[in-house]
């Protein structure tokens, strides 16, 4: 199976330039061997723009024309949303009934058809309207261009912080662990980029461990808050993970919120669970991770107020 490159990664930044935030690296008072990388400030709260963009600017526009489809319980269908608007391309986003409704709100705002389905349909669905339309798949992170853009991530923290050790990235379906590996391996070989799980939703850990990709059903990954965390890898991210990345670790549910709380708290940074579960590996698991200067991606933002009015509280 090809695997993107640097070369990738560098082409989609090109792409990205003009719509995607450069986001910064900010130091924490509380460690000062950690950086956050705050994801959460891009225009849709989230790093699943990059990938957005590089995707919808790669297609022809007669192509364009035709529209775009994903399936995506909030961030990657927001993101598609928006780099779909910016070029007055059709976008539908196929969401899991479950999803949070600040989410579902806002990829309407931005002019998106969004059709709610039960969770174990969404693709199958998307596929559907794919078959009928026309239009073209831009999958959240099953994609060699959505790879390439999240990677973007990776370049800036790598030129921000030439001497990183260690990178600590969240994992769902493996987009941006993928394209942020692909980007840090290159440039510094001796980086440890470290993948952060729920511990209820590890799919990730065990497709590592087993070699292939381990799909757990809906009922156990929607035990976790963490839901942008909630999907599988594909085979396209397995291949990338056992390749560049050097370890995963998982996180509890008390761990996310407390970890949630501390970003609000502490580094005044809005983050979704999904966003803060790097954190959380930092914060409780720094005894299992390499030494040296850190980075956490800071992943999304977009959380149900009622979840960080939860985090909050515990904190």
């Amino acid at each position: 199976m090809e695997l993107i490159s640097i070369a990738d990664v560098r082409a989609a930044a090109e792409d990205v330039a003009g719509t995607v935030l450069r986001t910064p690296l900010v130091p924490v008072l509380w460690d000062d061997q950690l950086w956050l990388k705050p994801e959460n400030l891009q225009p849709v709260g989230s790093f699943k723009l990059r990938g957005a963009t590089h995707a919808v600017a790669r297609l022809d526009p007669a192509t364009r024309s035709r529209g775009v489809v994903t399936h995506s319980s909030g961030n990657h269908g927001q993101a598609l949303a928006y780099a779909a608007r910016a070029l007055d391309v059709p976008c539908t986003v196929v969401v899991p009934e479950g999803a949070p409704e600040v989410k579902v709100a806002r990829m309407r705002a931005l002019g998106a058809d969004v059709r709610l389905v039960p969770p174990v349909r969404r693709l199958a669905e998307a596929e559907r309207i794919v078959a009928e339309t026309g239009a073209t798949l831009l999958p959240p992170f099953d994609h060699p261009a959505i790879i390439a853009g999240q990677g973007t991530v990776g370049l800036e923290i790598v030129a921000d912080l030439p001497d990183v050790d260690v990178v600590l990235v969240p994992v769902g379906g493996g987009g941006l662990g993928s394209g942020v590996a692909t980007a840090v391996k290159a440039l510094r070989p001796s980086a440890a980029v470290i993948g952060v799980e729920p511990a209820f939703a590890a799919d990730a850990r065990e497709s590592l461990a087993a070699g292939e990709v381990v799909v757990w059903d809906v009922e156990r990954t929607y035990r976790t808050c963490a839901d942008g965390l909630r999907t599988s890898l594909s085979a396209l991210t397995l291949a990338h993970l056992r390749d560049r990345l050097d370890g995963i670790v998982t996180v509890t549910e008390d761990e996310i919120k407390a970890a949630t709380g501390r970003l609000i708290r502490d580094a005044r940074l809005v983050a979704e669970p999904s966003g803060a579960i790097a954190l959380a590996a930092r914060l409780f698991h720094g005894g299992e991770l390499p030494a040296g200067r850190t980075v956490a991606v800071v992943t999304g933002g977009n959380a149900d107020p009622h979840v960080l009015s939860a985090a909050l509280a515990e904190v």
